[in-house]
Formats: structure tokens, sequence, C-alpha cells
């Protein structure tokens, strides 16, 4: 084999005995999950705002974003469920760049996963346990959900692993919302027939374990643009998308059709600025659809303490090391905006 085994690494039930969750912390997530899980099956009108950093990529200005929501969440709790996300996996089209705090707990140092698991359950634990919220992750490698799965609320999959067979099967095992994103190349059938994968049983192989799912009827879309042949980004959250999406979800057999807008990436050509107007156009199509309204459960909002990016290495505390967020000053008027637009 072209591979060189370093060390070892400890099992998810060592590192959770190591980090274990406090009784009032695993009582906040489970309140948390039925808040959402009740938006998904349309038993309550709220709306998820699935928001945070493109990646975490330091503990101290992560923890200090998502306490900032601890308040906002306060003021608009009749109407809005925050998730924020703690995305501590980074998918890179080239395999080139920063690929996370799991790879590297310190940017600007060398690949460390032994320092990294422990790192991103630390990470998601205080989050837990100082704010009551359980977040959302990006199951980027889905061998390694069992580290965070007393943790978690939410867990997204991304454009690059929509596809992949893995994925879907494990996401049809867990027991919390899993959000599958359209292919970056936009095919839509390939994100329906991931939902359709994830929302049945299956027997496969996890983690050396014969396995046996029963169905996760909280699967469900993510719209996040595309990117066509010559490299140019395209939106797909407009009222004539989402149309065809209800559409499509009417001709399959599926539980609880939603959809969660992603108003960056392919959606905003990266141009963070644009979140906000895509947040209320989505808005706007629902009033004008009772089937729109239905289908949209919630956003995905890029945000962190600072407007825009900077390089590895810059220091800005709570500016984005990848890929462009709205800062938050900006993020908490959006947040208070739709919540009385809603």
């Amino acid at each position: 084999m072209n591979m060189r085994f370093n060390r070892e690494l400890f099992s998810p039930q060592e590192l959770k005995r190591m980090y274990s969750v406090s009784p009032e912390g695993a009582a906040h997530k489970e309140q948390n999950d039925k808040e959402i899980k009740a938006v998904l099956d349309g038993s309550s009108p709220k709306l998820l705002i699935v928001v945070g950093p493109c990646s975490a990529d330091r503990e101290d200005a992560v923890l200090d974003y998502i306490l900032r929501l601890r308040p906002l969440q306060d003021k608009v709790a009749d109407k809005i469920v925050i998730v924020p996300r703690i995305y501590t996996n980074k998918p890179r089209t080239t395999g080139a760049g920063y690929k996370g705090m799991l790879h590297q707990p310190d940017p600007i140092a060398s690949p460390d996963l032994f320092k990294g698991l422990v790192s991103i359950r630390r990470l998601h634990l205080k989050a837990l346990e100082q704010s009551g919220f359980s977040c959302a992750d990006e199951m980027l490698y889905p061998e390694n959900h069992l580290f965070l799965s007393d943790l978690l609320s939410y867990v997204a999959v991304g454009a690059r692993s929509v596809e992949d067979q893995q994925h879907r099967l494990v996401a049809s095992g867990l027991d919390i919302p899993v959000g599958m994103k359209n292919p970056t190349g936009g095919d839509l059938s390939v994100m329906m027939n991931s939902i359709f994968a994830a929302q049945h049983g299956h027997s496969f192989v996890y983690r050396n374990w014969d396995v046996e799912s029963s169905g996760n009827p909280y699967a469900h879309a993510i719209l996040r643009g595309y990117v066509d042949s010559h490299g140019t980004s395209h939106p797909n959250y407009h009222y004539e998308d989402l149309r065809r999406l209800a559409d499509l979800y009417a001709a399959g057999n599926f539980q609880n059709p939603g959809v969660i807008v992603d108003c960056n990436h392919s959606n905003s050509g990266k141009r963070y600025i644009e979140q906000g107007r895509i947040a209320k156009e989505v808005l706007h199509s629902a009033r004008h659809s009772a089937d729109i309204a239905r289908l949209v459960k919630g956003l995905m909002i890029e945000s962190y303490i600072e407007d825009g990016s900077q390089k590895a290495g810059e220091n800005i505390y709570g500016c984005s090391i990848t890929d462009p967020c709205l800062g938050w000053e900006k993020t908490e008027r959006l947040i208070l905006e739709l919540a009385d637009l809603l």
C-alpha cells in the first residue's frame, strides 16, 4: 500500500468518555432535536436558520460567535429556530488548502488528526454546555460521525458527497435531520435520489460492523446553486426553482418534503453580501405559493464576527479563512428582519 500508518487513534467511545456530555447538556440537545424536527415535519410553523462560519478555525472566536447567537435566538424564538454551524471539516475540490479543524486544529500548523479529533469534540461540547445550542456540522467523513453523535442536532451532506453511497447509507441510520445538497453540477435528480435512499432502511458495513438502518424521515434537500461546464455559477433559489423542486417531491414517495436554501456558495456566486437579499427573496416566493410555503423549511447563511475573509496566517479574530462570510452586525440585523417578515 502506498500509505504510512502513523498511529492508531482512539475510538469514538473513548473520546466520549474523555469529554462527556452533562445531563443538562443532553437535555438541551433533546429539546433542540425536537424543535428542529417539528419544523421539518410541518408541526411547527417556525423557520430554521442554519448560520455560522464557513469553517470553524479557532475555538475562542467560534464560541464567541455562538454565544452572541443565544440572546438573538431568545428575541426571535416565536418565529425562528437558530442552528449554529460548527463545520469542522472543509471539503476541497482539488484536495489542496485548509481542510478544517479536524485536520488542522491550528490552521497555520501541520495537520494533526489526533489533536484534531479532540479539538472538534471539545468545541462542540463547549458550545452545547455554554450556550445550550447543539450545532450543525458537515458529514464529510461518515465514519467519523460517532465522535460527535451525542452533540449534533443537524448534519449536511455536501455537494461533492451527495452521490456517494456511504454518505447516503449512514444518513439513513441517523436520528437527526440530514440535509442533502444538490451536486456542484446542479443535477437535482442526484439530490432527490440521495434523499430517497436516506429515507429508507439499508444493511451495510460501518466501522467494521454489520449494521441495519431503519431510514431517516428527516432527510431533506438543500439548494446551493451550481456551476456549469464553463465554471460560471448559477443560482437555484428563485421561485421557478422552488416550484420545480416541489414538483419533484410530489412525483416521488417522500416523507416530510422540505428544502433549506443555502444563501451563499453558487446561489450568491460567493458574494457573501448578497445573502440577505436572497433570504428575503425566498420568503417572498413562499408568500406567493402555498406549495413553496410548505416546502421551504429554512435558510443557510455563512456568517462570522467580521465581514469577508482572510488568508490563513493573517490572524484577524473572527474572520473566515475559507469562504467570505457575513459579519455579525449584518447577520443580527438580517435575522431580526426575517423574523419581522415572518
